[in-house]
Parts: C-alpha cells; sequence; structure tokens
C-alpha cells in the first residue's frame, strides 16, 4: 500500500470559495456560506475505496458529528478521478453517507479545482478553518495507520476542532496527513 503524506498547507491561509455538488442531493453546496455564523470549519479530503479511509471512517464520521454538535460546519470532499476509480463517483458516494447517516455533505470536486487550491495530496487529509476562516490545523486525523496496530482515537482532529471551538489556536505541532494519493485525472 503507497503511502502519500498531506503537504501541509500554511497555517493562516484562507477557506477558499468552494462551491461543489452534495453527492446526496446533487445539489450545490457553498462552503462559506455552510461556514457563516460558525465557530469554524472542518474541511476533510475523503473517498470511498482507499484502504487508510476505511481504517478510520467510522471514528471520522463520529468526530465529524461532534464537531457539528460544537458548532462547526463539516464538508467531506471527493476529488478523485471517477474515470479511473468508479467506486469514488457521486452514487456510491451517496449510497455510503445514506448508509451512515452522515449530517455532514459529500461534494464532489470533479474538475479537482478545491484539491488543488487546498493543496490536498491524499485522502484521508483533514483541514480546520477557525470562525475567520483562516486555516487553523492541517494533518492526521490521529497516528493510527492500517498495519500499525495503534487504536483509531482521532486525537489530532479532536484536540484541534475542540481548540478552535473554543477560539483557542490548536497547538503548532501538527503531523502530516497519511493516506492514498489523490487520484487525478490524467491530462
Amino acid at each position: 500500500m503507497a503511502e502519500t503524506r498531506s503537504s501541509m498547507l500554511p497555517l493562516g491561509t484562507s477557506l477558499p470559495a468552494v462551491i461543489l455538488p452534495n453527492a446526496v442531493d446533487g445539489h450545490p453546496v457553498d462552503v462559506r456560506a455552510l461556514s457563516e455564523g460558525k465557530l469554524g470549519t472542518v474541511v476533510m479530503f475523503f473517498c470511498n475505496h482507499c484502504p487508510f479511509v476505511l481504517h478510520i471512517r467510522h471514528q471520522v464520521v463520529i468526530v465529524a458529528h461532534e464537531a457539528l454538535d460544537l458548532g462547526l460546519a463539516v464538508a467531506a470532499i471527493n476529488s478523485n478521478d471517477v474515470h479511473s476509480y468508479p467506486q469514488d463517483g457521486p452514487g456510491p458516494m451517496a449510497r455510503l453517507a445514506r448508509e451512515e447517516g452522515w449530517r455532514f455533505p459529500f461534494l464532489f470536486d470533479e474538475t479537482q479545482t478545491t484539491a488543488r487550491e487546498l493543496h490536498a495530496a491524499c485522502t484521508p487529509e483533514f483541514f480546520v478553518f477557525d470562525a475567520a476562516r483562516q486555516l487553523a490545523y492541517r494533518g492526521q486525523f490521529d497516528d493510527s495507520r492500517p498495519s500499525n496496530g495503534k487504536p483509531v482515537t482521532g486525537k489530532d482532529l479532536r484536540e484541534a476542532i475542540k481548540a478552535v471551538a473554543e477560539g483557542r489556536k490548536p497547538s503548532p505541532d501538527q503531523k502530516p496527513s497519511v493516506g492514498c494519493g489523490i487520484k487525478w485525472r490524467k491530462a
């Protein structure tokens, strides 16, 4: 299983304008509008098939719902090339989100523009923006990987979400996410 590390976008980077279709209902979602009046915004790059995502997905959904309950906005984004990876297309995305009762949108970045704007490199990859829409955290969910035997806790992301919800800056000691490389479209 090849590992790709996140590129660690500079802290303080502004949340870009992101308007993408929600695979669940086909309606466009404006992530900046979703973040209006919220304590912060969690953006995660996710997909259906990656073993790294499959390893932590259950806990990620729990942590995402915790973030919503704390007053943050949450959006999952899939930027994988659907032609090469049809299991990551909108139909399978919608089924997954419905079956698991996600309370946040699962957005399809077909053009891969959003992934490029945020310098996303892998799935899973996590970004937490504060109330002013400035990047406060980017990196891993926790230290667990499919083959290392460490428990899946979401410790790193949970701590970042808690800090942002309380109006504090997360620890600057942030580790890159590790996962499957985003499946870029061939030119």
